[in-house]
């Protein structure tokens, strides 16, 4: 198939992939992880930590929302450029004092 049609079958979706959990990346999402994984903790042993929970969760859905946004921005601005890119390379007509075959 060719992109066209790999995008009209819903094959294509650049936001879906696996990571290395031993890179640099994989490390700080681990980060994240414990660390949520904790803080939830210590705060559902928490007398009347109620307001606090949900404080903290309100936040991380909303961390994860900007988050998906930028995503969403920067892969369109990324298709954007390289379109642009495509469009200079093969259709603007190129202005340069240098010429492919020199005469003599």
């Amino acid at each position: 198939m060719d992109i066209i049609e790999e995008l009209y079958y819903g094959n294509l979706n650049p936001e879906s992939k696996c990571f290395d959990r031993n890179s640099e990346y994989g490390k700080f999402i681990k980060i994240i992880s414990d660390n949520e994984e904790k803080l939830m903790k210590y705060l559902d042993s928490a007398p009347n930590a109620k307001e606090e929970q949900q404080l903290f969760s309100h936040l991380m859905n909303a961390q994860s929302e900007i988050l998906c946004i930028s995503e969403s921005e920067r892969f369109t601005e990324g298709f954007r450029i390289g379109a642009r890119f495509m469009l200079d390379t093969f259709l603007l007509e190129s202005h340069s004092v240098f010429k492919d075959i020199c005469e003599v």
